[in-house]
């Protein structure tokens, strides 16, 4: 048959109205939209930086949004729906959880304590804390639920020191040069900045072995019913950005530099060995972790003492590509 221009044209814009209205009809044309929050700018929190900075997000259909928002704000944005998902500790979600809320960690990138605690000269141990001045982020937040967790340790309780809501690592440290505060608890390699300006690290908590559920990948189980596509891609994520920073230095250091705002190539290289030592290629959350932080709250929240550290994760979709292979694909 034999078709003439008219005839042609026809069929051409009847193709192209075909292909437009298959394409507004399919939901997988148009990355899904979320937003995540992250609680510091700490190397720990460098699983997520890497994921939006080197286009994992992109390639696994994510058009990410990456919020900051301190701990005490994050956890309750994530609640009330304002954000998706949050990076944060198990000492941030677990309150609330044990209060009556919803949220589980899918991915744990960190399950040691690891803080360095530092000091005023003259402060030489933690038991010379008796009647100091720590300084802390935020009640509730890592710097002083860490703090809580190793005075016991040493004879101390909360009673014994004087905590101060200060805010940031840069504030503390501040803080603590103008004699406003006496110790504080950073995570590494933040702890060097403070000795180059004199303190004195009187306690590397890594050596006590503390198991401790530090910063993971946390979602609501509401959200999750509803979107477990999203989710499960969000997971393919941070495993495919845990192979990055496990493998790739310098696209690491690039998403550093965004984020931590330096391109001082020393602190760039600590804070990526920091995180490289931190990650697992298998990041599952530990439960013995969680029931530190059980003990830690059980005081002040009666439902701590019965809780079931299995009921605060979700790892059904890292064991999907764990089983399949997946994990063990990328390293091959």
């Amino acid at each position: 048959m034999i078709f003439n221009r008219r005839r042609l044209s026809c069929w051409f814009l009847l193709s192209v109205i075909l292909i437009a209205v298959t394409l507004r009809a399919n939901p997988a044309a148009a990355a899904d939209k979320i937003r995540i929050s992250y609680t510091s700018p700490g190397p720990q929190q460098g699983i997520l930086w890497i994921a939006e900075n080197s286009g994992v997000f992109k390639k696994n259909n994510i058009d990410a949004e990456v919020i900051y928002m301190p701990g005490n704000i994050s956890a309750p944005s994530m609640m009330a729906g304002e954000v998706q998902f949050g990076q944060m500790t198990g000492a941030l979600m677990s309150p609330v959880r044990l209060q009556g809320g919803d949220p589980v960690m899918l991915v744990s990138i960190q399950d040691m304590l690891d803080d360095r605690l530092v000091a005023r000269p003259g402060i030489n141990k933690p038991e010379d804390l008796k009647g100091k001045r720590i300084a802390i982020s935020r009640f509730g937040a890592a710097s002083h639920m860490r703090v809580l967790n190793m005075l016991p340790r040493f004879g101390l309780s909360d009673k014994d020191v004087t905590f101060l809501q200060i805010g940031d690592t840069f504030a503390r440290i501040i803080a603590m040069v103008g004699n406003s505060a006496d110790a504080s608890s950073f995570s590494p390699p933040d702890h060097l900045a403070p000795q180059l300006a004199g303190m004195k690290i009187i306690l590397n908590m890594a050596e006590l072995n503390i198991l401790y559920q530090g910063t993971g990948l946390v979602v609501t189980q509401r959200y999750m019913a509803r979107n477990r596509d999203i989710v499960r891609r969000m997971v393919k994520s941070y495993i495919e950005a845990i192979h990055i920073a496990r493998t790739q230095p310098e696209l690491t250091k690039r998403a550093f530099v965004k984020y931590r705002k330096t391109k001082d190539e020393k602190q760039l290289e600590d804070a990526y060995q920091t995180l490289r030592e931190t990650v697992k290629a298998k990041p599952y959350p530990n439960l013995e972790s969680f029931k530190t932080i059980f003990k830690d709250v059980s005081d002040r929240i009666p439902a701590a003492k019965t809780a079931n550290a299995r009921e605060f994760i979700d790892i059904s979709f890292l064991e999907e590509f764990d089983k399949s292979g997946y994990i063990d694909g990328l390293y091959r």
